[in-house]
């Protein structure tokens, strides 16, 4: 199990206490999950990944921490639901790790890395979504897919990208990562990583319609917190951090953020290096 960015200081800032209850609202492979449950709380694990929610429900057969845990397939936009649906509130702490698991990258053959050349371009997180990058980048206009690259990405070859497109899917449809790719490196006129990163990012976003539903999930964890809990939060790219940072000053009055500057990791992998932890304290009045 691959141990995720900054396991320590979550645990830390949730302050377990045992047998409180936590929601791990994007469990993934279960790093934070076992560590909360070996600390004695309580882990409505969810996650809207279908395949993840399976994975887990294989390790809790083999935990000894298996009374602990719930896994439920979800949408963290719906948190409130699903928690008053498992009768698991009000709860002691929400845990938000935004982004994706290695094996969603590397394994879940859905096209969210842009370095798995054969993989079909999908990036639906969950299979039950109706559209997919390939249904976008065929079939939206020119403009649409300049706004969904600029907005989410805030690539500044936007626009050539959008228009390189189009002028490629003329001659055939762009359904593989290697398809996009090749289109993003002749757009801009050489291999830039980066740029492709970006790209992939904000059809993800896009598809799967995250920073809105973060919104959500981020109010619908603030209904079912306890006074004197904790929320904690890790985002990956600065439309996420300010989202997250939006909400808190929102709820100056009830929300406290514990670390005065946000927690970045130290272990200096090249895709942590972006993390940022906010802890959060409520206080209801």
């Amino acid at each position: 199990m691959h141990t995720p960015v900054l396991l320590s200081k979550v645990t830390e800032g949730l302050n377990i206490s045992q047998n409180g209850l936590y929601i791990d609202a994007t469990v993934g492979e279960g790093g934070h999950l076992w560590e909360i449950a070996k600390l004695g709380g309580n882990v409505l694990a969810i996650d809207w990944d279908e395949e993840q929610i399976a994975n887990i429900r294989k390790q809790i057969a083999k935990s000894e921490y298996r009374e602990k845990v719930k896994p439920v397939v979800g949408n963290f936009a719906d948190l409130a639901k699903i928690a008053k649906s498992n009768n698991f509130y009000p709860v002691d702490g929400v845990l938000f790790d935004l982004g994706l698991s290695i094996d969603q990258m590397q394994k879940s053959a859905r096209g969210f890395s842009y370095k798995n050349l054969k993989e079909p371009l999908d990036m639906r997180i969950s299979l039950d979504l109706d559209k997919s990058a390939a249904d976008i980048v065929n079939n939206f206009d020119q403009n649409q897919i300049y706004e969904i690259l600029a907005n989410f990405s805030e690539e500044i070859n936007s626009l050539a990208i959008s228009r390189a497109i189009v002028r490629a899917r003329s001659l055939k449809d762009v359904n593989t990562v290697g398809d996009l790719v090749g289109i993003v490196n002749r757009s801009i006129g050489y291999k830039d990583t980066r740029v492709q990163a970006r790209v992939f990012q904000a059809l993800r976003i896009a598809v799967n319609n995250e920073l809105e539903n973060l919104k959500k999930g981020l109010a619908q964890a603030f209904t079912i917190l306890k006074d004197n809990s904790r929320l904690v939060a890790i985002s990956f790219h600065s439309l996420e951090d300010r989202i997250v940072k939006q909400f808190i000053k929102n709820n100056a009055f009830e929300l406290k953020q514990l670390n005065k500057k946000v927690i970045r990791s130290d272990r200096g992998k090249r895709f942590e290096r972006s993390a940022k932890l906010r802890i959060v304290q409520v206080k209801k009045l």
